[in-house]
């Protein structure tokens, strides 16, 4: 055993770091320049014994070094005396931002946190859709854009802290409000509640989710400083105790005893009654027209001490098919989060980026009628859809600096855009012509109309079809009962297209037509409820379909998998097909182009297109409705774009394309306005 023999001056060197006592830095990255000089001391017989000892032992007993097993105490807490989060002990307050992994491609992913970072946030708040990683019972899908604990790896790696909103409800204006629709298999089951049957499911996907979540908590080494249960559940019609006291066990046992849970709701105070609960930390949303004082009021009768918080700050609105673009001014968002900062609360802005409803994700509300979201998530957010800082960012970063320091360096430039300009499509195929394709399993008989959860279709289209049972000289009606029709049905008589069937809109149709004529009607999901007592949201017929007042009967039912088809290479690798009839009703068009060497965003538009979905190189950009508005341009990824290759373009077009069918590459978008539908001739 040797023996540490000290020289008569033992320079030591301090690190530059959080806790500078925590090691002894000598020549190490990032330490001081400055060195302590340990003066020589005679040796007494005390220290002579000391001496012996063996060298680490003498650094420890002189607190000169700590090991490993002994780390600072990592913590997040709520001082409810002094009001206040306390990190590791010392005061702290977020500002923090929304951001939502499953609206961003994952390419851009770190250029999206990048700029979150240097907005000046401390911290992102993010949900997790459940219906977007267990699209079916006990399937999961974690992969590619769906990789939640990489997307949060990637926020630990950038500096910024993570509050987490896991649900199982999480509304965010998503498909169901993030519940996977296969819970309505079940047509009784009771959403949100102690319904035995939600709480199995519920239970079933935490013990998949939680898992993921736990080693990233912070007291655990990670960054996720505090953990969401349910979301906003006083704003629903069950206000059921014991369904937030099971999800409490759920969170407690499956994370821990030491993590921060907490609710949010609006400032309401019959809401705050409904959706709090004693041992999870109540916190409220408002936007920028509110009155601060009494919201932040409300959150006090509900938790009279601990730091106030605002979980969802509205920095704009979302936008809904037939509406105006929502816009918040710069002026005014900044004014109100300067307000709040002043107060010294802990904000988060709902949305910092809002991204896109790629595919079918986006959701819709119930407010007196049916109101499906957009395809766009702009959000008039701080960070645009394609991810580029606006004036508000600017304003806002400007607040933020006046209380805590900000990043130094420029902000992320502006993604580049290219306008690919014009490519013509034509015609492939009517899409009654390809049934065999897109539902290779063929139809399901029914003696009346099935919904979508009957047949276990969770998103996109179904066709039901029968035969008319007389003749039908003189004009009569076909109609549905009120709110059965869920949510457009495209009519075709002898596959003609004969109109459209709209949820909360035109409900009847005049046909002509003979004994045994066929039939269809293309049903399309627009998005199911994602807010209030109506999310339990079922789709396609929902009752009997009646001609002058008899109800149609002997149906086949056909489910269509169009994405899977079209991810398979679908039209374009498929042999052409001929059709004899016009450009009315549902059909698929198709095209190419090419890049210029470089594979940019860029912005597609649609001039004299009705309503449809669209598909580049196989994956869904989304629903397109310029005569509806205001959204007028799908977003293009970069990231799905080939370079060398040609890019393969299909669109369902539900309702008519125009006489010379084409697209057009923008490289900017095009959010308010709107057209006007136009009525197709055949």
């Amino acid at each position: 055993m040797r023996l540490l023999v000290l020289p008569p001056v033992l320079p030591l060197r301090l690190l530059c770091a959080e806790n500078p006592e925590d090691a002894l830095g000598a020549g190490r990255e990032g330490s001081c320049d400055s060195e302590v000089h340990v003066p020589f001391r005679p040796p007494t017989p005390e220290r002579s014994a000391r001496m012996r000892l063996p060298a680490l032992s003498m650094l420890l007993a002189a607190g000169l070094l700590h090991t490993q097993a002994s780390p600072p105490t990592r913590s997040f807490q709520v001082d409810y005396e002094q009001g206040c989060f306390r990190k590791d002990g010392a005061p702290f307050r977020y500002i923090s931002g929304s951001v939502h992994y499953a609206r961003v491609p994952r390419p851009a992913w770190r250029h999206r946190l990048r700029s979150v970072y240097l907005s000046g946030l401390s911290a992102l708040q993010l949900y997790v859709p459940w219906n977007y990683h267990e699209p079916l019972p006990g399937v999961y899908d974690f992969a590619g854009d769906r990789d939640i604990e990489a997307f949060l790896d990637l926020t630990a790696e950038l500096g910024l802290l993570v509050i987490l909103r896991p649900g199982p409800y999480i509304c965010a204006e998503w498909e169901m409000g993030g519940l996977p629709a296969w819970l309505l298999w079940k047509p009784d089951i009771v959403l949100r509640s102690s319904d035995p049957a939600y709480l199995a499911a519920v239970d079933s996907w935490l013990h998949v989710l939680l898992p993921k979540i736990k080693p990233r908590l912070y007291q655990n080494g990670g960054n996720i400083i505090s953990v969401q249960v349910e979301n906003e559940y006083g704003s629903y019609y069950a206000c059921d105790y014991g369904y937030l006291r099971h999800l409490l066990g759920s969170f407690r046992a499956l994370l821990g005893s030491e993590v921060l849970l907490f609710t949010t709701d609006s400032a309401r105070a019959e809401e705050l009654r409904c959706g709090t609960l004693h041992g999870l930390y109540a916190t409220v949303d408002f936007g920028p027209g509110s009155n601060v004082t009494e919201a932040f009021g409300a959150q006090r009768q509900a938790e009279p001490k601990g730091p106030l918080v605002n979980s969802e700050y509205y920095t704009g609105w979302l936008d809904y098919w037939g509406g105006a673009h929502a816009s918040i001014s710069s002026a005014q968002v900044a004014r109100g989060l300067e307000e709040m900062l002043q107060l010294g609360a802990s904000v988060n802005m709902y949305m910092f980026h809002g991204g896109t409803n790629f595919a079918y994700w986006s959701g819709a509300d119930f407010k007196d009628q049916y109101q499906p979201v957009t395809t766009s998530y702009d959000y008039d957010a701080p960070l645009s859809e394609a991810g580029d800082a606006t004036e508000k960012l600017f304003a806002i970063r400007t607040v933020i600096s006046k209380f805590q320091p900000v990043p130094v360096g420029p902000m992320p430039p502006a993604t580049p855009k290219y306008a690919y300009g014009r490519v013509a499509l034509h015609k492939y195929a009517d899409l009654l012509d390809v049934l065999d394709v897109l539902c290779p399993s063929g139809p399901i008989l029914s003696q009346f109309p099935l919904t979508f959860e009957a047949i276990k279709q969770t998103q996109g289209f179904m066709v039901y079809r029968t035969q008319l049972p007389r003749d039908v000289p003189e004009p009569a009606m076909l109609s549905t009962p009120p709110h059965s029709l869920c949510d457009r049905g495209y009519v075709m008589l002898q596959k003609e297209y004969q109109g459209t069937l709209e949820r909360d809109g035109q409900t009847t149709l005049h046909v002509t037509g003979s004994a045994g004529d066929t039939l269809d009607l293309l049903l399309e999901n627009m998005g199911r409820i994602s807010f209030g007592a109506n999310i339990s949201d079922f789709k396609g017929l929902l009752g009997n379909v009646s001609l002058d007042s008899s109800p149609l009967s002997k149906w086949q039912i056909y489910p269509l998998a169009i994405d899977t088809a079209v991810r398979q290479g679908w039209p374009h690798a498929a042999l052409p097909k001929s059709s004899s009839r016009g450009r009315a009703g549902p059909a698929f068009y198709t095209g190419t182009f090419e890049t210029p060497g470089i594979a940019w965003d860029t912005f597609v538009k649609l001039p004299g297109w009705n309503k449809g979905q669209l598909w580049i190189n196989g994956f869904n950009l989304g629903r397109y409705w310029p005569c509806r508005g205001p959204q007028q341009t799908l977003f293009v990824p970069g990231s799905v774009l080939h370079v060398g290759q040609p890019n393969n373009i299909t669109v369902l077009e539900l309702e008519g394309a125009p006489p010379v069918p084409f697209l057009l590459f923008l490289d900017r978008p095009v959010f308010n306005r709107t057209l006007g539908c136009s009525t197709v001739a055949s």
